[in-house]
């Protein structure tokens, strides 16, 4: 971790490279925990942790600071595990290997966990460094964010003493968030019947990849390409020019992540060889026209497979129109902040194995209701294939307040600092904040962080210069508080 000694502010960046060693995929946070556990002990911090494994670090206020009203830092300590094809990652087991590059770090193959461990190692450095004025701080770890918000769903009233709370999960640097989308999954699953692979038939894995993925959120606005998308798009096609039978199909890695590949075991009559690769170039050129300066790496590839049991073609038509049909990217843009995605639909990940077919799609809205409505016609849709859908793990938005006083003390320390105005926005991503002000109503939040590109996806970056900024604003505020 030796390249993340070299910059500033190098108490952040130390945090961040344990951390970055610091195996934490959702679900698997103990060992990061126990680590921030062991910190918080040798530098005389209260840490507890509760039943649902969040954990809470406390420090005193700083002398002559002790009847201020508290502050809460608040981010989460897992991350999305992503990895190139082809490259040997165990999220479980292996470090994320950090490199320096052109004024960023970046992971190159991987995700590089900057969501959301820079905003963990800007709590962790709030809580140690020296002669630091503060109020009473608390910083809240929060665990499972990214399958499910599963910590702060758990989290308990009466645990948080502070009435403010500063969120570091927001990714774009100059912006504080003061709202965000809500947000649900919705479940599918399909038993097909299968037959023995037919006779004369070549058998090949037809594979999308090459594209740049991104936040399900954050992203989604920006038009690149969904693998599982383009998978079923070219299956329908090859059923139209022959006689096409499905064996198993896969695609994406998580519901909040946008599917950068996707394969299909197919089999066709072998005498339709030349048609079928003579289809893949077409479709092929035709991806790259439409993703033009978007996805230009997309590949199509067709290579040989082993012959497998097939779907009944009933059941193929159903499945494959179903998921064909299926909404994808945005739904409606807000109309009460310009430029803003309302609602999407993210249909992040799909799997046929043995007849089972499973997928789960992420809905997200500003809008509860609008989050509920969108759910409900995906079921409705995926029903008429006599197909099983359920909607699981909704989480409210966060409803904005333009009038927070807290957001008021915010720009005015941006203004001080900085010489300019920073920008006040609503995000069209599932931020924790919802939830908590949930359990506590009378908290007043405002979240804001570094420049982090690429969250979700391997080649995740953070902008060093925009961490710097971070602490700087950071320390600021809790002086100003």
């Amino acid at each position: 971790m030796t390249a993340l000694d070299q910059i500033e502010p190098s108490l952040v960046w130390r945090h961040f490279a344990t951390l970055c060693a610091i195996p934490r995929p959702s679900l698997g946070e103990a060992a990061a925990r126990r680590h921030i556990v062991d910190w918080a002990a040798r530098h005389g911090l209260a840490a507890q942790t509760d039943a649902a494994g969040n954990l809470l670090v406390r420090r005193p206020a700083s002398p002559g600071r002790e009847g201020r009203p508290g502050v809460v830092l608040q981010a989460h300590l897992d991350m999305v595990c992503q990895a190139n094809r082809g490259i040997a990652h165990d999220f479980t087991a292996d470090p994320i290997r950090p490199a320096i590059e052109d004024g960023w770090v970046v992971a190159r193959d991987t995700t590089l966990g900057a969501d959301n461990g820079i905003g963990v190692a800007l709590a962790m450095a709030a809580l140690e460094a020296p002669n630091l004025p503060h109020p009473p701080l608390e910083a809240l770890f929060t665990v499972d964010e990214e399958t499910g918000m599963g910590g702060a769903r758990g989290l308990p009233p009466g645990l948080l003493q502070g009435s403010r709370m500063l969120n570091l999960d927001t990714e774009e640097w100059g912006e504080f968030t003061l709202g965000c989308a809500g947000g649900c999954d919705v479940t599918v699953t399909r038993r097909c019947p299968t037959n023995p692979p037919p006779t004369g038939f070549a058998a090949r894995q037809v594979m999308v990849s090459g594209l740049r993925g991104g936040h399900s959120g954050i992203d989604i606005h920006r038009g690149r390409g969904n693998a599982n998308k383009l998978l079923v798009r070219l299956l329908r096609l090859l059923e139209k020019r022959t006689d096409l039978r499905l064996c198993a199909l896969a695609g994406g890695t998580a519901r909040n992540a946008l599917p950068r590949e996707a394969w299909a075991v197919v089999t066709f009559p072998a005498a339709d060889t030349s048609l079928v690769e003579t289809i893949l170039a077409e479709q092929l050129a035709l991806f790259r026209e439409e993703l033009a300066g978007v996805d230009d790496a997309i590949l199509l590839q067709a290579n040989s497979a082993h012959p497998a049991p097939v779907l009944d073609k009933a059941d193929q038509a159903a499945l494959l129109a179903a998921i064909h049909a299926a909404p994808h990217g945005v739904y409606r843009m807000s109309p009460a902040f310009e430029g803003v995605v309302e609602t999407s639909n993210n249909l992040g990940v799909m799997h046929l194995a043995d007849g089972r077919f499973e997928a789960t799609l992420m809905v997200r809205s500003l809008r509860d209701s609008a989050t509920a409505a969108l759910a409900e016609e995906i079921v409705s849709l995926f029903s008429l294939a006599d197909c099983q859908a359920a909607i699981l793990g909704s989480y409210p938005g966060w409803a904005p307040n333009p009038r927070s006083p807290l957001l008021g003390l915010c720009r005015d320390v941006y203004h001080r600092e900085f010489q300019g105005e920073a920008v006040t926005q609503v995000m069209h991503a599932g931020l924790e904040c919802g939830l908590i002000v949930g359990t506590y109503p009378g908290l007043d939040i405002v979240s804001f962080g570094p420049t982090i590109k690429g969250a979700h996806a391997p080649g995740e970056r953070v902008d060093i210069a925009s961490v710097a900024r971070s602490w700087h604003l950071l320390t600021a505020i809790l002086a100003a508080l």
